[in-house]
């Protein structure tokens, strides 16, 4: 658009707009496509608009009583009426097709995208980073890096949205939401929840710090907790008893869980589910949703029993377990001594999972 209007006049319209908080800055790579659709829809709505503004104005006077005193009838034109029809239907599928392309480009993440967690709960946005970092009502990020943000409730709905990025998602209770993007630019913007969630709505704000690369890391180092979310997951595991049933031992009672994320599992049905975030937070919730074939339904239910940061925190190990020699580590370490999340078995080698990287 810059092309078409003054240098000057488009660096002071986009500092009024900015400044004024009218038109958000486009800090995604999804942003500008964003603001193209919704351009052209201002575009054909002002068009339609003026059209039938100047309609309007002109029939009033090109047929007002002092030029027509007797009405005159007037036959239909079957190529107007085709034309007013026409139009419309091909304006409004090119709105559909436009609009439905970028919900898929919105809300398909790319396989590489970094995964963060982020919990709403009156009135406040808790992240969860995979290598450990926690923060409330602040989410820190770098450029040219996709990020994908898991989003849950712990009690009424939410919306997290952030403006800049032209992204928007609901927070539910009780079921996993996806949304990603990618910042392009270096700063920081504004975190909103745009569902009235209760008395204190307005304040549950928060910003996000879009960083370099390099600075990104050096944060991440300043702030981890010192364990990633895959290792308090492991833990969790362990202490909760689950390696007595999911072990690689002849008398498992459970599916061996190594590499069972993304995989398609049969249930007692016969029907098959991917075995996805919001499948593994189920089961350990109300394992009776989903018996997988081949064994018994003896796990006991984990409701109430493990807060939604632990159940994230199980997920993601489950996510990022690539061997069963892991989970029978944890058997051998049941006295209570460190495990270390980087052993492998003898004479084999895992890969190592980067952090954030989501397996498939």
């Amino acid at each position: 658009m810059q092309h078409f209007i003054s240098p000057v006049l488009w660096q002071f319209l986009i500092k009024w707009l900015t400044y004024f908080a009218i038109f958000p800055p486009e800090a995604s790579t999804i942003a500008p496509y964003a603001d193209a659709l919704y351009f052209f829809l201002v575009a054909i709505s002002a068009v339609g608009l003026g059209a039938v503004i100047f309609l309007v104005v002109y029939f009033s006077i090109r047929y007002r009583k002092e030029l027509n005193p007797v009405a005159t009838q007037i036959e239909g034109s079957t190529l107007l009426e085709a034309t007013w029809t026409i139009i419309p239907l091909i304006l409004f599928m090119v709105c559909f097709v436009w609009g439905a392309l970028l919900y898929f480009r919105i809300y398909s993440p790319p396989t590489n995208a970094m995964n963060i967690y982020v919990v709403g709960k009156q009135w406040m946005w808790k992240v969860e980073h995979p290598g450990g970092q926690h923060e409330i009502n602040a989410l820190h990020i770098p450029i040219n890096q996709p990020i994908q943000i898991t989003l849950i409730s712990q009690d009424v709905f939410h919306s997290f949205s952030i403006p800049a990025f032209r992204v928007k998602r609901e927070a539910i209770p009780g079921r996993y939401n996806t949304e990603w993007f990618e910042a392009t630019t270096p700063g920081t913007y504004h975190i909103f929840c745009t569902q009235y969630c209760g008395t204190l709505h307005s304040q549950m704000i928060g910003e996000v710090v879009a960083m370099t690369e390099e600075d990104y890391e050096a944060w991440a180092a300043q702030s981890t907790s010192g364990n990633s979310l895959a290792q308090n997951g492991e833990r969790l595991f362990a202490s909760l008893g689950c390696n007595s049933c999911h072990n690689s031992g002849p008398n498992a009672h459970g599916p061996n869980l190594a590499n069972v994320y993304g995989s398609h599992l049969q249930l007692k049905n016969g029907s098959f589910v991917t075995a996805d975030d919001a499948f593994l937070r189920d089961t350990i919730l109300n394992p009776t949703m989903h018996e997988v074939a081949g064994f018994a339904p003896i796990m006991p239910t984990y409701q109430g029993q493990v807060s939604e940061e632990g159940l994230i925190d199980l997920v993601e190990y489950i996510r990022r377990l690539d061997t069963q020699y892991r989970i029978d580590q944890t058997i051998d370490n049941s006295a209570g001594q460190p495990i270390q999340t980087g052993a492998t078995p003898p004479g084999t080698s895992a890969p190592a999972l980067a952090p954030g990287t989501v397996k498939q």
